[in-house]
């Protein structure tokens, strides 16, 4: 089996529980195929570069994956014909990593940082 990382767009109206809906029904489809999940980040919900079907804003979420490159096609597939899913790239990788990704360590650093101010701020 080959290791792939994955990422989606999902649309600005859909709920985070959507979104986690949709991971857990392509979850699903890479099982079937023979395939398993890494692990999984939910980015958030943030600006896009350009407009995308009227969008502005979309969720975005990572899926490490095993799986065989049939399973990985059907998945593609799926969510090409889901309206909730604005764009999606697969990558094949050597190996998948376990740490967390850099836009997750970003996230926590700044959220870090925003500690730190606030901290500062009441201690004035």
């Amino acid at each position: 089996m080959s290791f792939y990382e994955h990422v989606f767009l999902a649309r600005q109206d859909v709920s985070g529980q959507r979104v986690d809906e949709l991971v857990e029904q392509f979850k699903g489809i890479i099982e079937a195929g023979g395939g398993s999940f890494g692990k999984t980040e939910y980015w958030g919900l943030k600006s896009l570069p350009f407009r995308i079907n009227k969008n502005r804003k979309a969720h975005y979420s990572l899926i490490n994956i095993d799986a065989p490159h049939p399973a990985v096609a059907e998945m593609e597939r799926q969510m090409g014909l889901s309206e909730d899913v604005l764009r999606f790239i697969t990558i094949r990788v050597d190996e998948l990593e376990d740490e967390p990704s850099v836009q997750m360590q970003k996230k926590e650093r700044d959220e870090k940082r925003r500690r730190e101010r606030e901290r500062r701020v009441d201690e004035v």
